[in-house]
């Protein structure tokens, strides 16, 4: 059994979000010990570290609920956690395509400097009028 503190560092979440995270219902079952504090196994820890993935998925947090209503429902729901799952793949794949956009302009802006500095060409700005 973990404590909140290990449960904590077992998971990498702050002690804060895993109280949130039980307080809004996402561990369910929790249990306490003999001074009423919560107290994790090792399937909590699995959960939790579950729970860290799809928030790392931008999963919002009604949206987690959602998921983890449909994981108490067994192995009948799994169809309808794999629209889910694949809806949030689509979305990730999309913003890593953005990201690596954004990582190519830094590239090729760190370039066009890198040339400049170098005197390989002439710096030219969209912003400012420079002189010929």
């Amino acid at each position: 059994m973990y404590s909140m503190k290990q449960a904590c560092e077992a998971t990498n979440l702050t002690y804060e979000t895993l109280k949130y995270y039980c307080n809004e219902g996402l561990v369910p079952n929790v249990k306490r010990d003999k001074n009423n504090h919560r107290i994790f196994d090792d399937s909590d820890i699995a959960w939790i570290k579950s729970l860290s993935c799809l928030k790392k998925c931008n999963m919002s947090i009604r949206e987690m609920k959602e998921y983890l209503a449909l994981c108490l429902q067994g192995q009948s729901t799994i169809p309808e956690r794999k629209i889910i799952l694949e809806m949030k793949r689509k979305q990730l794949l999309t913003a890593m395509d953005e990201l690596q956009k954004s990582i190519d302009y830094i590239d090729w802006k760190q370039g066009f400097y890198d040339d400049v500095l170098s005197g390989k060409i002439k710096y030219y700005s969209n912003l400012i009028k420079v002189d010929e």
